[in-house]
């Protein structure tokens, strides 16, 4: 395997306030790697950091080994926290925007995930809930052949249900030799999917372990660790 994402002594300040301070870690390809940590912890500044939205303070951070940047939006799928799409977009005007933006993206995947929710693709998002919207975005971001798939909070406002369908569609969609990383707080909800974790603390790498050798050296679930060391 070969390293996807790299932060070395990775640091970003807003103000006096340290949201990420001196982060070193390297995930690799192949795997669905759960960022995970409070509300708070520096999860989504590490993302966003990956995603070129913010500049490091210090330090940097390292897309298939290129600094973010033009070249490495061609392999990243990227979910934010909120909805960004038009309100008054039919999703079938979503899908051609997107088929014209990302080479690596692929309609047909869209409109059969569109059709398993029975969401109708000439609908305009005004006259969705925010969970439907939740979905469109969702099946946007996993209709892209990316390298990496970053996903920011993808089950935090929808119901259990729907967070099964989507952990499925993460699943059922990205391919081997790719690396989905799920920045979440609700761990039980994903721990069956997950192949290793990450866990952050106000701003600082606190554990990384593969799943497994939680299971075999602790003898507890990740959801049960996370409580010990976060308190939570």
């Amino acid at each position: 395997m070969s390293t996807i994402l790299e932060c070395n002594d990775l640091t970003k300040k807003f103000g006096k306030k340290t949201a990420v301070s001196n982060v070193n870690l390297k995930i690799e390809r192949g795997q669905i790697v759960g960022l995970l940590g409070p509300n708070g912890s520096g999860k989504t500044t590490i993302i966003k950091l990956a995603n070129e939205l913010l500049t490091p303070t210090s330090g940097n951070i390292l897309i298939g080994g290129m600094k973010p940047g033009i070249e490495t939006k061609k392999i990243v799928s990227y979910l934010p926290e909120k909805t960004y799409l038009n309100d008054w977009m039919c999703v079938h005007q979503i899908i051609e925007l997107f088929s014209d933006f990302y080479n690596d993206f692929k309609p047909t995947k869209a409109y059969e995930m569109l059709k398993n929710l029975n969401i109708d693709a000439n609908d305009r998002l005004k006259t969705m809930s925010k969970g439907t919207k939740e979905k469109v975005q969702l099946i946007l971001v996993m209709s892209r052949e990316a390298e990496l798939y970053l996903l920011d909070e993808p089950i935090g406002g929808v119901d259990p249900a729907a967070r099964d369908y989507i952990l499925k569609t993460i699943l059922s969609n990205y391919n081997e030799n790719a690396t989905v990383i799920i920045s979440t707080h609700l761990i039980s909800d994903i721990e069956n999917i997950l192949d290793y974790v990450v866990f952050i603390n106000q701003g600082q790498i606190v554990l990384t372990s593969s799943v497994d050798d939680i299971r075999v050296e602790n003898g507890k679930s990740v959801d049960v660790l996370f409580r010990e060391v976060f308190k939570y």
